[in-house]
């Protein structure tokens, strides 16, 4: 037994030597209609895959990498043949396949179309996915920026002088959404506060969503939801690649990315990044920095394996992370006549994922490893931070089907080390956690009805045994309606300092809790996705709606006591509703809108009261125009969001009174990029808050900033003007890509 654990943390699964590439076939009938295709058979010219597509035209493709590039074969009686070429960059693609009947002229147009947004069709949980297309559309220097053109996930300021950024989805904080990095748990810990913006937004391939709990296999923690980065391949992404950006507030950006091979079977990518915002400015003239002082430097390594039987990825991540902000002329040194932010992280994390086929097919086995160390300083006036992190990661999974792949299964184990030594000022939170765990998953695809069920088991060193229960459902109404329905029950530790760090931008005392309990929620929703045709392309509508209930859930209560934040963990009721309607159609050839509307209800008891949580707009209203010109050298593209009015947590006025406007107003906010291609190069201009809305007086008593009543964290809304940004990236394709395309 030991020997064959030896063997299974040694050697792993990462996604295997072999690409899945899905898609639909549809025969064209009169005037632009078309109908899924039935029995359509799909083969490669080298390769052994072979497909036939079922009642609805989709079909899926087991390729081998290594025979790559290929070409597909499409037939079906009645209709003309025709040919697709597949290369290593559309691993796990989807194709768009129309043939025409063998009764007209000889003349075959296939359309194989990728959406810079859409939700994945074949998988049976509602992901989002955000392409690199759809990351372009703003100035995404980091990942705190990549959600601009997105309605599902809102990125909001976190106080008004450590420009510390956080995320929110389905009106729930970001400490409740599970982000990984190619499924692997990241920006946890020490990262929480500012590692939103530590990722360089060119080092992303790809962003998936997925809204509720997500499957076992990925942990425990999804809670509200999952956000997993893919990041770019050396097999996939370009030889070279720059980004330049700059912007009016002096902020100057730096990232190079490129890949190549080390032989037949090692590739290596290499990706750095660098920002810098040297100036200090004051625009609403409170005596604060607008923006604080901010350094960064990091670099990204990984190496991909490619054997007959293994693959393997290792890799690397390390950044340096200093800002200063606080009132003008502070240099980053603690002093009782300056209030003053600082934070200084230094980060180095790596992980593995290695893994190869069993001889029975389509069994494997996968392992994922990853270690993470940080170090991290944060100050905040007389207020001082220290944390060092030392975490360890690992999860085993072995894959297999029963009978079919119609049946499939997954059976694993993981676990999870973190060390942590935290301390503000005399206050010492630091632990050490240990939770190892098991987990079963099995996943059944018919032709209509698709399901997901898993449950998995955790022991926490501190707090137990938890038992977290999923199931996700996929039901194909028809050939252009999904109705996805999910269910499952998730938890963590809380970190009440990292969670919160930004409330230290106060004079309020804390109110440690008690005593430190998980937080427990269970979460059930469901969406519903319509597909329908224009005349000018394929459009969709969206509806989905979530409700999370906690069991037990820390809650910050600001309106307790109006000289205290006051940590506890209730028991008392404490939910989230979300619904969310999304409709994207195309207007014109290469003019595409999205239109969105979600609403919000999330209570909780404060001040012995069931009422909203403070800073969640219960509405928002959201608007996406892009227009591509017929050439493909000009790109627009317009967003306009208005987030309604949002309850603001009572606070101490200088002069001992209560505030008495507790709401806030709404935020229209408007963003717009315009992209210009010329053979390798593209130069973008855009702007961000165009309408240059800004929170009059963001701080409170900042003239007296080590006070009882000093404080910057009551922002609901921007507390800078209009951003005008320019850019420049510079592409060389890889030599394989570029005999491809014929260039």
């Amino acid at each position: 037994m030991k020997i064959f654990i030896t063997i299974l943390l040694a050697f792993g699964f990462l996604s295997g030597a072999k690409a899945q590439v899905n898609g639909i076939v549809y025969g064209a009938v009169e005037k632009g209609k078309r109908i899924p295709l039935y029995g359509a058979k799909i083969r490669l010219l080298k390769g052994d895959g072979r497909a036939i597509s079922k009642e609805d035209g989709t079909f899926e493709l087991i390729l081998d990498k290594k025979q790559l590039p290929d070409t597909m074969i499409i037939t079906a009686m009645g209709y003309n043949p025709d040919t697709v070429a597949v290369t290593k960059k559309d691993r796990f693609a989807a194709f768009d396949i129309t043939l025409y009947s063998d009764q007209l002229l000889p003349e075959v147009i296939v359309a194989a179309k990728q959406e810079s947004k859409s939700i994945l069709r074949l998988k049976i949980l509602a992901i989002e996915n955000l392409s690199q297309q759809e990351l372009r559309k703003a100035a995404c220097c980091n990942l705190s920026e990549s959600f601009e053109t997105n309605v599902s996930v809102d990125v909001s300021i976190s106080d008004a002088v450590s420009g510390a950024k956080k995320i929110q989805m389905m009106g729930l904080s970001g400490i409740y959404t599970q982000i990984q990095m190619e499924n692997i748990p990241y920006l946890q810990g020490t990262e929480t506060p500012f590692g939103l913006m530590t990722i360089p937004g060119t080092w992303v391939n790809s962003i998936q969503i997925t809204k509720g709990s997500g499957t076992v296999v990925n942990g425990y923690e999804s809670m509200a939801g999952l956000i997993n980065l893919t990041m770019n391949h050396p097999g996939t992404m370009e030889k070279w690649f720059v980004n330049a950006y700059t912007n009016r507030f002096g902020r100057a950006e730096l990232n190079a990315n490129t890949a190549f091979h080390l032989n037949k079977k090692w590739s290596s990518a290499w990706m750095a990044g660098a920002s810098y915002l040297p100036r200090e400015f004051d625009d609403n003239g409170d005596g604060f920095m607008d923006l604080p002082k901010t350094l960064h430097a990091g670099i990204f390594n990984r190496y991909a394996y490619e054997g007959d039987k293994m693959e393997a990825q290792i890799g690397w991540n390390g950044y340096l992370h200093d800002m200063v902000g606080g009132q003008i002329g502070y240099r980053g040194v603690e002093t009782d006549t300056l209030f003053g932010v600082q934070n200084v992280s230094e980060h180095l994390d790596v992980f593995a994922k290695t893994g190869f086929f069993l001889k029975k097919p389509l069994h494997s086995i996968g392992v994922i490893y990853n270690g993470k160390y940080q170090r991290m300083g944060a100050l905040f006036g007389n207020r001082n931070f220290s944390a060092l992190e030392r975490r360890g990661y690992i999860n085993a999974i072995y894959t297999g089907i029963i009978g079919s792949s119609i049946h499939t299964y997954k059976l694993g184990v993981s676990g999870v080390y973190l060390d942590l030594d935290q301390k503000l000022n005399a206050l010492d939170a630091s632990r050490v956690e240990m939770v190892p765990g098991t987990f079963g998953e099995y996943t059944f695809e018919g032709v209509r009805m698709s399901v997901v069920a898993g449950a998995r088991y955790d022991y926490h060193n501190l707090f137990g045994s938890q038992f977290s229960p999923r199931v996700h459902t996929k039901w194909k109404l028809s050939e252009r309606t999904d109705l996805r329905v999910t269910a499952g029950r998730g938890w963590r530790v809380p970190n009440f300092i990292l969670d919160n760090l930004s409330l230290l931008a106060t004079g309020r005392d804390w109110v440690a809790p008690d005593t430190l309990l998980p937080e427990i929620s269970w979460n059930a929703g469901g969406s519903i996705v319509q597909r329908f045709n224009m005349k000018n392309g394929g459009g969709s509508l969206t509806v989905d709606y979530y409700h999370t209930r906690f069991m037990r859930q820390l809650i910050i209560d600001r309106d307790a006591n109006v000289s205290a934040f006051v940590f506890r963990n209730t028991e008392e009721t404490s939910y989230s509703n979300s619904l969310q309607v999304e409709l994207a159609m195309p207007l014109l050839k290469n003019f595409d809108v999205r239109l969105a509307y979600k609403w919000l209800d999330v209570k909780a008891v404060f001040n012995d009261e069931l009422q909203r949580t403070p800073f969640v707009p219960t509405h928002r209203g959201f608007v996406n125009f892009a227009y591509k010109t017929r050439n493909k050298r000009w790109e627009y593209d317009l967003t306009t969001s208005v987030f309604g009015p949002a309850r603001l947590p009572v606070a101490m006025l200088p002069d001992g009174s209560e505030t008495t406007n507790n709401t806030s107003s709404a935020v229209p906010m408007v963003s717009a990029q315009i992209t210009h291609v010329y053979k390798r190069w593209e130069f973008y201009l855009g702007g961000e808050n165009l309408l240059n809305y800004k929170q009059a007086n963001p701080i409170i008593n900042a003239e007296n900033p080590f006070s009882s009543t000093f404080d910057a964290t009551r922002v609901w809304a921007p507390i800078i003007g209009s951003n005008v940004y320019l850019g420049v990236r510079f592409t060389i394709e890889s030599k394989e890509e570029e005999d491809e395309s014929g260039y």
